[in-house]
């Protein structure tokens, strides 16, 4: 693979991690596609082990990402409802209010649905910084994985 088509996969590596922080980019997906593909033009089995590692990063931080949020939303007694109200009104609120909508209207429906559920502004309150807590915990920790991916990456592209 020469250079510039090395620099292409870099690209969409870097897409791929402004992804993760704008959800509606596909992050992980799109860098194990980058690299799958650099592997793939590569043919090395260097090329192969770096694919093989990446997958396996990538993978365990997208299991870390939905099993250790949710355990902590769970024992803080955040409802699924709650999570789905905010996550409808995040989507509007990205329509509605542009840059920050999203953040806004997933705020709002998490405390709405929690008020509307406990009928306590202060425990509706509660329940909804530990929603933020978890989301924002899900992103760190699937950045953290792309971030372990993509220098993964730079290693095999050294070493091939």
């Amino acid at each position: 693979m020469n250079g510039v088509e090395t620099l292409l996969v870099a690209v969409v590596i870097a897409v791929g991690l402004v992804g993760i922080l704008v959800p509606l980019l596909p992050g992980s997906i799109l860098i194990f596609g980058a690299i799958a593909v650099w592997a793939y033009v590569e043919g090395t089995t260097v090329a192969w082990v770096t694919l093989g590692v990446a997958t396996l990063v990538l993978a365990a931080a997208l299991l870390v990402k939905y099993l250790w949020p949710m355990k902590r939303m769970r024992s803080a007694d955040v409802r699924t409802f709650s999570l789905f109200t905010g996550a409808v009104l995040g989507v509007v609120g990205f329509f509605v209010i542009p840059v920050v909508g999203l953040v806004v209207g997933f705020v709002l429906g998490v405390f709405l649905a929690e008020l509307t559920l406990r009928g306590n502004s202060r425990l509706a309150w509660a329940s909804t910084v530990h929603a933020i807590k978890g989301v924002a915990l899900s992103v760190g920790v699937e950045l953290a994985g792309a971030l372990v991916a993509t220098m993964v990456w730079v290693v095999g592209v050294l070493l091939v």
